[in-house]
């Protein structure tokens, strides 16, 4: 049954009276949040909020994130529907029409690297990453995808679709193998912690030694089928494992990675220090080796893969099956 509310609600959208949308969006998640805290709130209201991020003007939609309509008016980083509020806004302009608009850093920042994932280039059209993650894809970043399967495909009254990456995604090119004795576990590397942030169904490990002896941690047995990849082949499946919350969109995930290959860069140190230096993670990525494997176990989404720096010696494996 359809409440007043509700039929009130479509057919302001139907009028397209989006600064009528937007008040009862601000009033509603004000008083939500007065009701029952932040995170609750933000869930209540985030189907208008969809709404007015993917249909309304920028002028306004950008509004859903200022703070000018009150306390807990002002959706937040983490406030999504089918994902982030912010994500949504991305995929429906321009950064050349979003930049004049956007006011918070932490919405502005994430827009513009959404914008960068959907194939802009903003190297010289925006202020530069505060990490020195480049605000244009590397030549690795764009050549493992399928088309335009970089950032969920958002429909206008709510859900979204998206490709479903898996590591690997069959068993073509991979061949029996006989995995070494696993290397011992490193501990406190910063790499592994951030790698770890990345999907919270996966595991991570680091080792001194061969990729091999890190997927020797996580693998089902030591005879196992598996093969050797490219990274830039690897990548996109990392990206989407960062983005299985919802709370979290592909902005998220590419900036986690490059937090990580900076650190595996500069040898995987403690927690610890921040940014990155592309001149080095473009060369870490050009020496890498990487390795997947099969598991027979493997759910609807999975990843398997180690990664290895022949520089440094170290290596590390992320692993983990995703149930649905």
């Amino acid at each position: 049954m359809i409440t007043y509310e509700e039929y009130r609600l479509r057919t302001l959208v139907e009028d397209g009276r989006w600064p009528e949308l937007l008040s009862a969006y601000r009033q509603a998640r004000a008083a939500a949040v007065a009701r029952v805290g932040e995170e609750r709130a933000a869930a209540a209201t985030a189907s208008l909020g969809h709404l007015i991020a993917y249909s309304a003007p920028p002028e306004l939609s950008v509004r859903l994130f200022d703070p000018d309509g009150g306390p807990g008016s002002a959706a937040g980083v983490a406030d999504h529907d089918a994902g982030p509020l912010w994500e949504v806004l991305a995929t429906r302009h321009s950064w050349l029409r979003l930049a004049p608009l956007l006011g918070p850093a932490p919405v502005r920042r994430l827009v513009a690297h959404t914008r960068v994932l959907i194939g802009e280039d903003l190297s010289y059209g925006a202020e530069p990453d505060p990490e020195g993650v480049p605000l244009m894809l590397e030549p690795w970043e764009a050549a493992g995808w399928g088309e335009g399967v970089r950032v969920r495909d958002y429909l206008p009254a709510g859900g979204s679709r998206s490709a479903l990456l898996t590591l690997p995604a069959t068993r073509e090119g991979l061949g029996p193998v006989l995995l070494p004795e696993p290397a011992g576990r490193l501990r406190g590397q910063r790499t592994t912690r951030v790698l770890a942030a990345l999907a919270e169904w996966t595991e991570v490990v680091c080792v001194r030694g061969p990729a091999s002896q890190a997927a020797a941690q996580l693998a089902p047995g030591r005879r196992i089928t598996g093969g050797y990849l490219p990274f830039a082949i690897a990548y996109p499946v990392l990206v989407q494992a960062g983005t299985a919350e919802r709370s979290r969109g592909s902005a998220d995930a590419r900036l986690a990675l490059w937090r990580a290959l900076g650190a595996m860069a500069g040898g995987g140190g403690p927690l610890g220090g921040t940014g990155v230096n592309r001149a080095e993670v473009n060369a870490l990525v050009a020496r890498m080796r990487c390795f997947t494997w099969w598991d027979p176990s493997d759910d609807l989404r999975h990843l398997h893969l180690a990664m290895e720096d022949p520089a440094t010696g170290l290596a590390w494996a992320v692993s983990g099956s995703d149930e649905p």
